[in-house]
């Protein structure tokens, strides 16, 4: 029987948020090396920040690919904690890592398969060829960069996540250090501009990933749950298990990341302006959906242990907590952003017909902010529940039958430019918040 009562859903959200606090801002961390890309870049200028744009919306597809697969190490690990099965949690984290480390490998060999194809995606010539060699380090950076995530939903799954949220900002630190030094030639470094912040990430990244495996071994509090034997031959019912929530998981953040790289690209064909301003204004709407992005994996983490200890009673009052949590936020981000619109795209670019499209957007992006939380946060209480198949099919509908169609007619039949396909984005968030939600509530009677 549920006791959904204020006590209960004050309880469990006291619960939820203190995991959620170093998995948010573990997350902003990594926003922060995006954000920090994106400024100084864009001093540059719009045709630099346009091929960022343009290479970083490609490899968001196979890193996407990648998060799902590491997604299921936070899943499998929470249920094995709640269970008290260490085995499951150790080969968990291996296999995990050598599944991190074959997409990232596949991301290379794409991107070298898709650089001679730049000049078909519509984009303007000075952009594509700006951006070929940014593309390939970059691309050979999401090697660590999986790893990474892997290693470190091992440890927010065992409720140890303060380590890795200080090595990994850490990291976002030795990445402003290295823009710094290698875009604009410091300390007799050779000013590499745009490559110059694709060389930093990647050395920021694998550096990051060494310090954090080195952590996992030496932690006294992880000695029992990570591997004894790190290289070992792949433990078929292991990869097998996370292949099972990882891969739905995949195809439900491609099926969302996908449909806003589909929409990137139509705005690319727009100009360069647009496709600048756009990325400003993914840039600051990525950065504020981390908190809530936090919500959701502390949603992942708390719901799995508790379905992996028969705590039914509990599964409501965490999921009423987290839909509260994530609306309040909701509300004061967006509200922020529609007070102040122009002065957070002046951050970021200094043209006026940049700045003033960015500042459009970001009206735009506080529109849909309120569903986006509620869907992500819906979407990680289910992969507690391993309910994994369902929400990707929901997302591939919401996102590629209804959100690009309408943004595509918003933005040419109407001619509302890229604010169209930000309309058309905002309107598959909210049918996405709203079939997950009531999918989410279905489930959690029936627990």
């Amino acid at each position: 029987m549920h006791t959904l009562t204020p006590r209960t859903i004050l309880t469990e959200g006291r619960g939820t948020l203190i995991l959620a606090f170093p998995l948010i801002f573990g997350q902003v961390s990594q926003m922060l090396v995006g954000l920090s890309d994106t400024l100084m870049i864009g001093r540059l200028g719009v045709v630099p920040l346009a091929a960022s744009t343009f290479a970083n919306t490609i490899l968001y597809l196979p890193l996407m690919l990648g998060i799902g697969m590491s997604m299921a190490v936070s899943i499998r690990v929470s249920q094995a904690r709640g269970a008290g099965d260490t085995q499951m949690a150790r080969e968990s984290l291996r296999n995990g890592l050598l599944i991190a480390i074959v997409v990232g490998v596949f991301t290379v060999v794409i991107a070298f398969t898709v650089i001679p194809f730049f000049g078909y995606f519509g984009q303007e010539p000075d952009v594509a060829d700006a951006a070929g060699h940014y593309f390939l380090i970059v691309a050979v950076s999401m090697i660590p960069a999986i790893g990474c995530m892997t290693v470190k939903n091992h440890a927010d799954a065992m409720n140890h996540p303060w380590p890795a949220f200080w090595i990994m900002l850490g990291g976002v630190a030795l990445n402003v250090l290295l823009n710094w030094i290698l875009i604009w030639g410091k300390f007799g470094a050779p000013a590499l501009g745009l490559e110059g912040a694709g060389v930093a990430t990647l050395i920021a990244r694998c550096a990051t990933l060494a310090y954090l495996i080195r952590w996992c071994r030496r932690s006294r509090t992880m000695h029992d749950w990570v591997p004894r034997h790190w290289f070992k031959l792949p433990h078929g019912p292991s990869i097998r298990s996370l292949v099972k929530v990882g891969l739905p998981a995949s195809v439900q953040l491609l099926a969302e990341v996908s449909a806003f790289v589909a929409a990137t690209i139509v705005i690319g064909t727009i100009g360069k302006v647009a496709l600048a301003s756009h990325q400003v204004a993914i840039t600051c709407a990525a950065t504020v959906f981390m908190v809530p992005l936090g919500l959701s994996m502390a949603m992942t983490v708390r719901i799995g242990e508790a379905w992996g200890a028969k705590a039914h009673e509990r599964l409501r009052p965490l999921v009423v907590s987290g839909w509260i949590m994530g609306a309040c936020f909701t509300l004061c981000s967006a509200l922020t952003v529609l007070f102040f619109p122009n002065v957070i795209a002046g951050w970021f670019v200094t043209e006026p017909e940049a700045r003033a499209l960015a500042a459009t957007l970001l009206v735009v992006s506080a529109a849909f902010q309120f569903s986006d939380a509620l869907q992500i946060i819906s979407m990680g209480a289910l992969r507690g529940l391993d309910d994994v198949h369902g929400p990707a099919w929901i997302a591939v509908f919401a996102y590629w039958v209804v959100s690009l169609p309408i943004g595509w007619w918003f933005a040419f039949r109407l001619d509302w430019g890229a604010s169209g396909m930000w309309w058309g984005i905002t309107i598959g968030l909210t049918v996405t918040a709203v079939l997950l939600g009531r999918r989410l509530w279905l489930r959690t009677r029936v627990a």
